[in-house]
């Protein structure tokens, strides 16, 4: 197939490398024509993929409509704060009948979607295919040995992404619960920068077992009352990736949580930063929907609290230990 790969950050990189391992004709999308030409010419990408080299036969480009002419699959790697300009660019240019794959993990600052349902509003086009699971993209690139699972509410779809990007190195499950895969991907975040935060302040392992197993009730709790399969938050694209999330050093979410617990401010871990933390933004949306749903949520309303109301991420461990004695289940 071609294959489009619309976002030249780092995971979108990592997937263009194993759609390629795959014998698929590949191109990657970039929004600046300076830093693509500098791929092109280096082949490398130095800000999002540093120390990996892009393969002579990978096409990168800044031209929407060159990129996508002719596409028969098209991989939308677009950070969330980001993804409905982007996807604005490519509307009218993608190909009838050409297959979608997001791979964005987050909600849409603006409206709280899930990306996959951004894509198909903005592009007229759908069903969208949901990709996500624990994939670091450093070791994506570097051919460590991953899993993850596509999701549609098409079968059909969801295999064809699952062929398109399955290899010895890169293990693609299906589903057909498009909501739990998404929420999995975008409210994991936000559990991360809780354990970075704990790691910050010098807590050890009880703290960090406490948040990921609490945090994955809070995910599961919102992503059931929004439709979601409660089984999936126990697979790749729940537990997996909040695993990952949450205890690798390759964890930018988790990374931003520790900087904010050893002191510095969220405008200072900001200001420093290359690439996108999804959990920041994350935050706002995730807490946004937990008091709509009128969910109870105290993780990701204390990191919403640390993060946007001032407060001090030692005053939490106190207001989150003293909370009412309850029942686990609940």
């Amino acid at each position: 197939m071609k294959a489009v790969i619309v976002g030249d950050g780092g995971w979108g990189t990592a997937l263009a490398t194993v759609l390629l391992g795959n014998g698929h004709d590949v191109t990657l999308w970039g929004p600046f024509p300076e830093y693509a030409a500098q791929m092109r010419a280096t082949r490398a990408n130095p800000l999002y993929l540093p120390g990996v080299p892009l393969p002579p036969d990978l096409t990168i480009t800044a031209d929407p409509a060159g990129a996508v002419a002719g596409a028969d699959l098209v991989v939308l790697a677009v950070p969330t704060k980001f993804f409905r300009a982007v996807m604005m660019q490519f509307r009218g240019l993608i190909p009838k009948g050409a297959r979608l794959v997001s791979v964005a993990k987050g909600l849409d600052p603006k409206t709280g979607e899930r990306m996959s349902a951004v894509a198909e509003d903005v592009l007229g086009a759908g069903p969208v295919v949901a990709l996500s699971g624990p994939s670091h993209a450093e070791e994506v690139a570097r051919r460590a040995p991953t899993c993850v699972v596509a999701a549609c509410r098409d079968p059909a779809l969801a295999v064809c992404v699952q062929e398109a990007f399955m290899s010895n190195r890169f293990r693609v499950y299906t589903s057909d619960d498009v909501v739990g895969v998404e929420l999995g991907g975008a409210l994991k975040n936000v559990i991360a920068i809780a354990v970075g935060m704990c790691d910050g302040l010098g807590f050890g392992d009880n703290s960090r077992a406490a948040l990921i197993t609490r945090g994955l009730a809070e995910m599961t709790r919102l992503g059931v009352a929004c439709g979601a399969h409660p089984v999936t938050f126990s697979g790749l694209s729940g537990i997996g990736d909040l695993i990952v999330t949450c205890t690798s050093k390759l964890s930018r979410n988790r990374n931003v949580g520790e900087r904010i617990g050893r002191g510095e401010t969220l405008a200072q871990v900001n200001g420093s930063m290359k690439q996108v933390a999804e959990g920041v933004t994350n935050c706002l949306t995730a807490h946004e929907l937990a008091v709509k749903k009128g969910l109870p949520a105290p993780i990701i309303a204390e990191v919403h609290a640390i993060l946007y109301e001032g407060r001090k991420p030692e005053e939490v461990l106190d207001l989150f230990m003293a909370r009412s004695a309850k029942p686990e289940r609940t």
